[in-house]
């Protein structure tokens, strides 16, 4: 299993689809590295000697923001947003869908699953 930018990718599959287990490199970007890289696509992980490795891990760090540094800013633009009270920073503080989704069903992932209220002392109290 290699390690690239912090992340063991799995070396039994190409690289191209390797590549795509660091955060902040998709498919489009992972065929991008690969030719500008120069290296066969079709490789698989395992077989990528340390001069490719490097080759790929200086021209991700030139070219893309991955992994921390993505994670980070995706935070801090989260984060703005909610200290200057905008409405998409709400909807952020409180869990709920933010981009105009329906909310009064298929909201589970961000929502959580079901809740419900507890039984009142005056329900418990009949027989």
């Amino acid at each position: 299993m290699p390690r690239l930018m912090g992340v063991d990718i799995p070396g039994r599959k190409r690289i191209e689809y390797s590549l795509r287990y660091i955060h902040g490199i998709g498919p489009k970007r992972a065929n991008n590295v690969i030719e500008n890289c120069k290296i066969d696509p079709a490789k698989k992980a395992d077989d990528l000697t340390p001069e490719e490795i490097r080759q790929i891990v200086g021209f991700i760090q030139e070219n893309y923001r991955v992994e921390g540094d993505l994670r980070r800013e995706t935070s801090q633009n989260i984060r703005r947003l909610i200290s200057i009270g905008t409405y998409r920073g709400l909807r952020h503080k409180k869990g709920l869908p933010v981009r105009g989704q329906r909310t009064k069903t298929n909201a589970k992932t961000r929502k959580g699953g079901k809740r419900t209220a507890p039984r009142s002392s005056a329900v418990k109290g009949r027989k």
